[in-house]
């Protein structure tokens, strides 16, 4: 019985090798024949050569996230244009009037996003 999970087992075994190995070598090797002289100016945070001027942890403005989200959105609506190009053969008009309607409802959600101003940055 317990061969039948001797393959999984070995997965698993590899598995943790491969993702724990090279992590603890990495670390173990640069302890060994590295050399440590750490200041100040080594464990300081780097951002472009200054010192940080803002906490890292400062709040994005809402339409930050927005936009993020609309450009989600359209960039999938092209995603879903080229598979249904390749097949518009063998779909027929069927595929063609559902596809159709799928732009005709993002094209009034985009009319919609506009008008609201949704897409203004200011």
């Amino acid at each position: 019985m317990l061969e039948n999970y001797f393959p999984i087992l070995m997965f698993v075994f590899v598995g943790l090798a491969v993702g724990v190995l090279p992590i603890m070598m990495g670390s173990g090797l640069s302890r060994l024949l590295g050399v440590h002289r750490p200041d100040s100016e080594k464990n300081s945070p780097y951002e472009c050569g200054f010192e940080a001027f803002e906490d890292a942890r400062m709040k994005f403005d809402v339409r930050y996230y927005l936009i993020a989200i609309l450009f989600i959105l359209f960039d999938l609506e092209i995603a879903f244009l080229f598979p249904w190009a390749v097949v518009l053969q063998e779909i027929g008009f069927f595929g063609f009037a559902a596809m159709v309607m799928f732009l005709a409802i993002l094209t009034i959600g985009f009319i919609y996003e506009w008008k609201k101003g949704a897409l203004e940055w200011e």
